[in-house]
Order: structure tokens, then C-alpha cells, then sequence
């Protein structure tokens, strides 16, 4: 008898090209777990749609995501790789879920204060309802595992209210999703300036992104920030000097980077040299990625099969939860 495998789901937005904090801190857990679990990863462009209304860009920057996924090692033939859009069966049950979602918990989640402070001239509902929208999601394929970070968090909570009052209201139909990332601290990837981590949105010059070319990657490696270095031996690295040294430990060998330890505690480190040798490192590490990214996106006809194939296998999934929810609800006259 084969062993049914657990369920995890995750999504991800077009709204900007992917960048080495999104690989180290998603993408690579989203490889390993395709060997492992029943995965449904999914491009979230209805949720882009609560920030980005200009839909000009969307179909780009849809197959642009799907292409860097792949890329970065995602096998459309062990996952489903869709797009959340073309799964209808979404908008039925966040329908019903907006039934149980309650406007004061809603107005109270970090992400929408955080929305509305950023875009104070398009509050809108979907926005304020974007939790309901992601449970749905997560709920649909009756998701056991989520992998996210810290700033989803409490979504999943939110998701795991609506099961609750799903399941009391009704009968039991949805289990509990939890987030999942193999008991690893997520990894966090420090932006190249020195202040917080890699972001799709922030200082562009301080992300190193999936798409750029060798010498924008060396350009933005050597601007990172330095000092005239330590002037006593084994002293303790400001902020500053640990990101490089972090990054370092993404691409670089553990030779090259026990060489700059040891330079650094007898006080003859040079930075120009070390960050020449991240700024190569990351070179060989970024361009294999990109070049596999270009080769994708010029077949268009592939990106339409993977988000096709994707999608048959994401409803079937949903229209048996879906059949699950009607007889639960009595919506089956």
C-alpha cells in the first residue's frame, strides 16, 4: 500500500523579481519538500491584485515567477505548480469563509494596518480580507503544512480560527494547517547596506536578485559597506562586517571563508579583496539561475503546460474539498 504523503501548500506573489533571501529563505525548503510531502505551490496573483491593481505587468511577472521557481529547482512533475486564479473553486470558499470572519479580528492583523499605511488611498475589501483569501487557499487542499515567515504567521493563526468555527458550525471537514520549515530557523539573508534583510521592494541596490546580471552583482557586492578594519587582534566584527561574513557563508567555500576569519583576527584583512571574492562567488552562484530563467520565460507555450498541468492537478484537490464543504454546509439540496 503506498503511503499517502502530508499536505503543503504555499504561495507566492508577482509583484517583483525573486531575490537571494527568497531562494535561501523559501525557495530551497520548497525543493527539499517536494521529495517529501504533496505539495501544492501556488502563484498568488488574485492577492496581488489587493496592492497592485495595474494589471499591465501581471502575465509577465506571473510567468517570471513560475520560471524562477523552476529554475531554482522546483519539478512540475513532483508538485503542483499553479496559478491561484485558475482554480474557481477559491472564490466559492472564501465566500463561505467570510461568513465566519469577523471585521474587528480583521481590522486588528499586523499586515493590513501595515497595508493601509502604506497605501492610504486604496483600503479596499480585499485587502482587509486578504487573511480570508490565504486560508482559503491553504484550506482548499485541507493543508496540514505552510511554510512561511515570521510576517505570516499570524495568518495562519487566522486560518486556523476559521477551521475551528468551520468545523464546530458544520462538522469536521478541515484540519488544522501549521507552519513547517524542517525545525530550522528560517534563513535570513542581510541586505547588502547593512540594514534588515534582502526585500522585493526596499533599496533595489542593496538586494542581490535572482535576474541580475555579473556585473550588476559585483557593482552591488562592492558597494556593501566597510571600515579601515580592526586595529586589535580577535575583536568583535560590528553589524556591518557580520552581514558580509553571512553572506559569505551562502556561496562561499568554508577555505575561503575560514582565510577571512583568520585575516580578520590578526588584523590583516582587506576588504576590497574580500568582497571581490563574494562578488565572484555570487556570480557563480547567481548565473547559473539566471541563465536557466531567460531559457524558460522565451518558451511561453512550457509556462502555459506547467500552469495548465498545475491547475488540474489544484482542483481536483479542490473540488473534493469543495464537495466536502457543500454536504457539510447543506448546501446540497
Amino acid at each position: 500500500m503506498i503511503e499517502k504523503k502530508e499536505i503543503v501548500m504555499s504561495g507566492i506573489r508577482p509583484t517583483g523579481f525573486l531575490h537571494l533571501g527568497n531562494y535561501f529563505g523559501a525557495i530551497r525548503n520548497y525543493v527539499k519538500m517536494q521529495e517529501d510531502f504533496d505539495c501544492y505551490f501556488m502563484v498568488a496573483d488574485l492577492h496581488s491584485l489587493t496592492t497592485h491593481p495595474d494589471t499591465k505587468q501581471l502575465k509577465a511577472n506571473v510567468h517570471r515567477v513560475l520560471a524562477e521557481n523552476i529554475a531554482c529547482g522546483l519539478d512540475p512533475d513532483k508538485v503542483a505548480l499553479y496559478c491561484q486564479s485558475q482554480i474557481f473553486e477559491t472564490s466559492e470558499l472564501y465566500l463561505y469563509l467570510n461568513m465566519l470572519a469577523y471585521t474587528g479580528e480583521l481590522e486588528k492583523t499586523v499586515t493590513f494596518k501595515d497595508k493601509v499605511r502604506q497605501n492610504p488611498d486604496n483600503i479596499n475589501a480585499g485587502l482587509l480580507t486578504y487573511p480570508v483569501l490565504m486560508s482559503a487557499d491553504i484550506l482548499l487542499h485541507r493543508a496540514k503544512y505552510v511554510p512561511v515567515g515570521k510576517d505570516q504567521e499570524q495568518h495562519l493563526e487566522i486560518a486556523r480560527t476559521y477551521v475551528n468555527r468551520f468545523n464546530y458550525r458544520y462538522g469536521e471537514v478541515f484540519p488544522e494547517p501549521y507552519a513547517f520549515n524542517y525545525n530550522q530557523e528560517l534563513v535570513k539573508v542581510p541586505s547588502l547596506d547593512g540594514t534588515g534583510k534582502m526585500s522585493k521592494s526596499e533599496n533595489q541596490m542593496a538586494t542581490l536578485y535572482l535576474a541580475d546580471e555579473d556585473d550588476v552583482i559585483r557593482k552591488k557586492v562592492m558597494k556593501t559597506k566597510t571600515d579601515a578594519g580592526p586595529t586589535e587582534i580577535n575583536s568583535a566584527k560590528p553589524d556591518y562586517i557580520i552581514n558580509i561574513f553571512e553572506l559569505m557563508k551562502l556561496v562561499s567555500t568554508e577555505a575561503v571563508i575560514l582565510k577571512f576569519e583568520a585575516e580578520y583576527n590578526n588584523c590583516t584583512i582587506r576588504y576590497g579583496d574580500m568582497k571581490k571574492q563574494l562578488a565572484e562567488d555570487m556570480v557563480a552562484f547567481i548565473s547559473p539561475i539566471r541563465n536557466r530563467i531567460n531559457t524558460i520565460l522565451k518558451d511561453e507555450q512550457y509556462l502555459k503546460d506547467i500552469m495548465k498541468k498545475g491547475a488540474i492537478k489544484a482542483r481536483l484537490s479542490a473540488g473534493a474539498t469543495m464537495l466536502k464543504v457543500r454536504e457539510a454546509i447543506g448546501l446540497n439540496y
